[in-house]
C-alpha cells in the first residue's frame, strides 16, 4: 500500500468517524433540550403545589427575578415544618448525628460525591443559612450540631 493510500484510508477512517461523532452530538443536544423543558416543566408544578399547599408550607420569593424558598428564622415560626424540604432534611441528619457532624457526613446522608471539587460547598452554605438562622450552631472547626 502507497503512502498515498495509506491516507486516503485514514481520511476515510476519519470521516467515518466525524460522521458518528456528529450523529451523537445532536443526539446529546436533543436530549439537553428535552431536559430543558421537562426542568421547566416541573419548576412549574413544584410553584403550583407551593401555592396550593397555603402558609404551611416555606413560600418562595423573588431573589434576582428567580423564585426560591424562603429559609425563615427559627425565631419566626413554630416548628422545622415551615423549612423547605431539603432544609429539613439536613437539619434531621445533624440532629440524628446526636454530635458535631462534618459537611461531608451530611453530603454522605444526602447521596452527594464528595469526591468531586467543590459539590460540597452549595451544602456547606445551606447548613451555614440553618445556623445563622438559629437552627443549628456551627462550631469554630466547621461542624455543625443541632439546637436543643
Amino acid at each position: 500500500m502507497s503512502s498515498l493510500e495509506k491516507i486516503a484510508a485514514r481520511r476515510a477512517e476519519l470521516d467515518e468517524l466525524s460522521e458518528a461523532l456528529a450523529k451523537q452530538l445532536a443526539e446529546v443536544d436533543a436530549e439537553r433540550e428535552e431536559l430543558a423543558v421537562a426542568e421547566r416543566v416541573l419548576r412549574r408544578l413544584y410553584e403550583h403545589e407551593a401555592e396550593a399547599a397555603g402558609p404551611a408550607s416555606p413560600r418562595p420569593v423573588q431573589v434576582a427575578g428567580r423564585s426560591v424558598l424562603k429559609v425563615p428564622h427559627r425565631s419566626e415560626v413554630a416548628d422545622a415544618s415551615a423549612l423547605p424540604g431539603d432544609y429539613q432534611r439536613m437539619l434531621q441528619i445533624v440532629k440524628e448525628a446526636g454530635g458535631p457532624v462534618m459537611v461531608k457526613e451530611v453530603g454522605a446522608e444526602l447521596g452527594i460525591d464528595a469526591s468531586v471539587p467543590g459539590r460540597l460547598e452549595p451544602l456547606r452554605g445551606k447548613l451555614s443559612k440553618l445556623a445563622g438562622r438559629g437552627w443549628l450552631h456551627k462550631l469554630p472547626n466547621g461542624t455543625f450540631t443541632a439546637r436543643a
